[in-house]
């Protein structure tokens, strides 16, 4: 630990720094990775973009979907945010339920 005297707006404070060994200083941050969402092989999955709650769910499993097809509607900030699907499919699973709540980036549905 090395002592340091700083003055800050007219006030004088004594601090303590610790000194990082040459391992901590070299050595990059590492982020945490979010794991990634369930998919089905050769499938698609459909994320919400944002957190909220799903107020409508259009997707059903087996049901066959075209590029841009309403699956679901997700309020956020008393916005209604239509997702839709990113590619032509069916439905292999649904992750979610009317009225549940969903964080950003949480799997709505599989298209396969």
């Amino acid at each position: 630990m090395k002592k340091y005297r700083v003055k800050v707006n007219g006030v004088i404070y004594e601090i303590e720094l610790e000194v990082a060994d040459a391992e901590q200083k070299d050595a990059p941050a590492k982020a945490e990775e979010a794991a990634p969402a369930p998919a089905v092989s050769g499938g698609a999955t459909v994320s919400s973009p944002l957190p909220g709650t799903v107020l409508e769910v259009k997707a059903a499993v087996g049901m066959p979907v075209k590029k841009g097809d309403l699956l679901f509607v997700v309020e956020a900030m008393k916005m209604e945010n239509e997702i839709l699907a990113p590619c032509d499919g069916k439905v292999a699973s649904v992750a979610v339920a009317k009225g549940a709540s969903v964080e950003s980036g949480a799997a709505l549905c599989v298209i396969a």
